[in-house]
């Protein structure tokens, strides 16, 4: 009997101990990649052109994003984006936003084409039809609010032209990450 409750005694130790060191503040609110996941910025009344609302974070250490296009030779296009304090979140993350963390919506003319979860995107040419286009890329985190500086979206616009003869053209305008304009590439225009 006497080894009974020892044995008793024992256990529940053990499992007081076992549930205690469970119940610390450790690293439950963290990602896998050691990034914290609390809420950053400020939700604006403001909302893009699909309802999104604007997440506002200061232009210190904001993201920024830039774009450069290239024809190809199927009249199609290369877009290539420039990223800075920016990480693109892989497919399936929570719908939590995290500073510097998301996804990029790519728009032709205001209409949504693509959604980026990587710097690189071949935008078909029945996308594009002849004509001038302004090709925005605009920075989302990954609860679909959309990242904001002073109550404007982070996004660059680039415009290009499709001639549909093999002969297209991307005009350059102003660039918020100058040592990533190319000669010949369509690069961001500040709004």
């Amino acid at each position: 009997m006497r080894w009974t409750r020892g044995l008793l005694t024992a256990f529940a130790v053990c499992v007081s101990l076992g549930g205690s060191a469970g119940c610390g503040a450790g690293d439950a609110h963290e990602r896998r990649d050691g990034v914290s996941a609390s809420p950053v910025g400020t939700l604006l009344d403001e909302m893009d052109e699909e309802g999104r609302l604007y997440r506002e974070v200061d232009k210190k250490g904001a993201p920024e994003v830039g774009i450069e296009i290239q024809p190809d030779s199927a009249d199609s296009w290369d877009v290539r984006l420039t990223l800075r304090n920016f990480r693109f979140s892989p497919a399936g993350t929570r719908p939590v936003p995290v500073a510097g963390r998301g996804l990029a919506h790519l728009y032709v003319d205001g209409r949504t084409v693509a959604r980026l979860r990587t710097a690189e995107y071949h935008l078909a040419g029945n996308l594009v039809p002849r004509g001038t286009h302004h090709v925005t890329v605009r920075l989302y985190a990954d609860d679909g609010t959309a990242w904001a500086v002073h109550g404007e979206p982070i996004e660059r616009t680039a415009d290009i032209t499709a001639s549909g003869a093999g002969r297209n053209t991307a005009t350059p305008t102003s660039s918020p990450i100058a040592a990533q304009v190319t000669p010949h590439a369509a690069v961001p225009r500040v709004k």
